[in-house]
């Protein structure tokens, strides 16, 4: 165990340049080797909840060079604990002789190449001068999500929205001093229509994103809602949005955000208009006009973590 390097929360969270870790997620789309498998997705019973948990088991490997495995639980009660809804860990590998390299905290991991796969998207897709952010949403991934907007588009204006008013706060308070002003707000629809871009990460299964509220020009980031019975905005929300997703792989299957408007008849499969891998490498084009409103649906991708566990590997091999 010596030789394997551990690399936790802290670490992550000390050693994030999201310009540079979405430049490495963007490489990986764009000129990829990587062979990534449909990921396990297993339900079970969790009855001292309730409700169920989740098992999820994400590999991916770039043959003879490197590999790695992500092992994660979601439990959606973990609130009322004060804990994470959503835990694991990585093990990042290499793919020529097996070796483990090194484990890697999960939780830290899977929100900054969240977070980076989402501004990798808006990139493409939300507008060049877009300087207002409304976050849905006060988990783990609200804060990352906030920070990798504004690393790659003048943000301003922050917006934070949350079912429990304090965490909201807890938010702004903890962003205060970066170069952007930060407000907890009491509804979504007190603002929804005054910002450039959308972002929601909740475990809703009511859409919290009315497409009444929508206007031209915004950009629409949805990255939690990731089971079928799920959703973070409405069928007028989708209606009215030009619809790209992380990767047809898991976006047509997994969430309710895209499969519950398939299968109403409300869009197509034919209607997406592009996913990362065409987006990165040129083949599909994002946004195409300043009125066009645009609708991005993250599930997550296996690819993000064997990009995001190489950058923090050779960071700490560095340090």
């Amino acid at each position: 165990m010596k030789d394997i390097a551990l690399i936790d929360d802290n670490f992550i969270e000390q050693n994030t340049h999201f310009q540079t870790l979405i430049a490495e997620i963007k490489n990986g789309f764009a000129t990829s080797t990587i062979e990534v498998p449909m990921r396990h997705h297993h339900d079970f019973r969790n009855p001292k909840e309730g409700i169920d948990s989740t098992l999820l088991l994400m590999p991916a490997w770039n043959p003879s060079t490197e590999a790695g495995v992500k092992i994660v639980t979601v439990s959606p009660n973990n609130g009322k604990y004060n804990l994470p809804s959503i835990q694991g860990t990585y093990i990042y590998l290499d793919a020529h002789k097996g070796k483990v390299k090194a484990i890697l905290a999960a939780k830290a991991l899977t929100a900054k190449r969240t977070a980076a796969t989402s501004a990798l998207a808006s990139s493409y897709l939300s507008k060049e001068d877009a300087n207002s952010l409304l976050m849905i949403g006060t988990g783990a991934l609200s804060k990352n999500l906030i920070l990798a907007h504004a690393s790659i588009r003048p943000i301003k204006e922050v917006y934070v929205w949350g079912r429990n008013f304090e965490k909201s706060q807890a938010i702004c308070n903890e962003l205060i001093n970066e170069n952007f002003s930060i407000k907890a707000i009491n509804t979504i629809e007190e603002i929804i229509s005054k910002v450039a871009i959308i972002s929601c990460a909740t475990l809703s299964k009511t859409p919290l994103v009315l497409g009444k509220y929508l206007r031209e020009g915004q950009h629409l980031d949805l990255v939690g809602a990731y089971k079928k019975d799920m959703r973070e905005a409405d069928d007028e929300a989708i209606r009215k949005s030009s619809v790209f997703i992380d990767t047809y792989q898991g976006g047509l299957k997994e969430s309710g955000d895209i499969v519950m408007p398939i299968q109403n008849g409300i869009i197509s499969e034919n209607d997406i208009k592009a996913d990362l891998f065409e987006l990165c490498s040129g083949k599909k084009q994002g946004r195409q006009n300043k009125e066009e409103i645009t609708f991005f649906k993250s599930v997550g991708h296996a690819l993000e973590d064997l990009a995001a566990a190489s950058y923090y590997y050779k960071k700490i091999k560095n340090a």
